[in-house]
């Protein structure tokens, strides 16, 4: 057993999990710049005490691709995370034997779909050793180990790590939202790609209606913050300016999340079980219904009082329906997107 100050066998490490929600005023009216400014300075504190205590929640209700996507009517949850990873790769141009880095990779899942899909070899970077070790063992049992490599990495040091001009792709997805700026981290993209190199990602951004003079609009975003482990919360023409203000030519961009589909990209975190686009899609919509919420939550704390989990994992994973509220209600209003793909090209001089 770990010391709350120690990693535990998987890599958690309790006291950040137990440290996690005390970056935040959870009222609002609370809220100060020092709060942002402490969550940006200590962010791998903020993402790790994260992403150490709900990882395990995302692999049951969520899958192990932690992403949203888009949907066609009928399409299945796990066939349109899939495709959605098809489609950054093939905007990005991806060929066999390319060199790629897969910026924040969580446990995997996209790296191992990409592997497959484009004939690519990635190296999956991650700050978080209990993703990593999760990473390291589904890419095994897929007997991908020998096209896919995990490191531990800070994002914002990608040259000190890998070097200059070392890939000849990158992407992130959903993960650079976590940064502390982002110019930092696409900076950082731009100097470890190759002259020509590729960058594509989904970002999450506020959209150009977000108004954060506007108190409901900056509750919302607070609301994704918490939920979520984001430092904080930033517009999506902040993302836009970052790419070009760093080098990058920004060869494509669009907000996925503002097509007109039949089917929202929100729709398995409502809860609704009418809303199932397949059978097997029922589990996934019960998950996050409220019965399915209940039993995910006792089942918490009942792992964390028998300490099969670090104390202080509820809690962080309490904040779970925060983020679910308030990503479905930025996705009603348009005020958010998880899905800004641009597609950026480093000059080939």
């Amino acid at each position: 057993m770990s010391t709350p100050t120690t990693p535990d066998a998987d890599g958690r490490i309790g006291a950040r999990i137990e440290n996690y929600s005390n970056f935040w005023q959870k009222d609002l009216s609370k809220e100060e710049a020092v709060d942002t400014e402490n969550r940006v300075g200590g962010y791998t504190d903020v993402v790790n005490g994260y992403y150490d205590a709900v990882t395990m929640v995302y692999e049951y209700a969520w899958s192990q691709s932690f992403h949203f996507s888009r949907f066609y009517k009928g399409e299945g949850f796990a066939a349109s995370l899939a495709r959605h990873e098809h489609y950054l790769a093939a905007q990005m141009g991806l060929k066999p034997g390319m060199r790629v880095l897969d910026v924040g990779c969580g446990v995997g899942g996209p790296a191992r779909e990409i592997a497959r899909f484009a004939d690519v070899n990635i190296v999956g970077l991650n700050n978080n050793e209990y993703q990593i070790h999760k990473a390291r063992r589904h890419t095994q049992r897929a007997g991908l180990e020998d096209q896919i490599t995990f490191v531990k990495g800070d994002f914002m040091k990608l040259a000190e790590q890998f070097g200059e001009n070392s890939f000849d792709a990158v992407y992130a997805i959903e993960a650079t939202c976590h940064a502390p700026t982002w110019e930092g981290v696409y900076g950082e993209i731009f100097k470890i790609l190759k002259p020509g190199g590729v960058f594509g990602v989904y970002e999450w951004c506020m959209t150009d209606a977000w108004d954060p003079s506007i108190p409901s609009h900056k509750e919302l975003a607070h609301g994704i913050e918490i939920g979520n482990g984001i430092p904080e919360m930033r517009p999506l023409a902040m993302a836009r300016q970052a790419i070009k203000t760093v080098g990058f030519e920004l060869e494509h961009e669009e907000d996925l999340a503002d097509r007109p589909d039949p089917v929202p990209w929100y729709y398995p975190l409502e809860g609704d079980l009418s809303k199932a686009q397949t059978f097997w899609d029922l589990i996934l919509c019960w998950r996050t219904s409220t019965s399915g919420k209940f039993v995910t939550h006792n089942g918490l704390s009942l792992l964390e009082f028998l300490r099969i989990i670090p104390k202080g994992t509820k809690a962080v994973c309490d904040e779970l329906k925060v983020a679910g509220d308030a990503l479905t209600k930025g996705g009603q209003t348009k005020l958010f997107t998880p899905m800004y793909l641009a597609i950026c090209r480093k000059p080939s001089n």
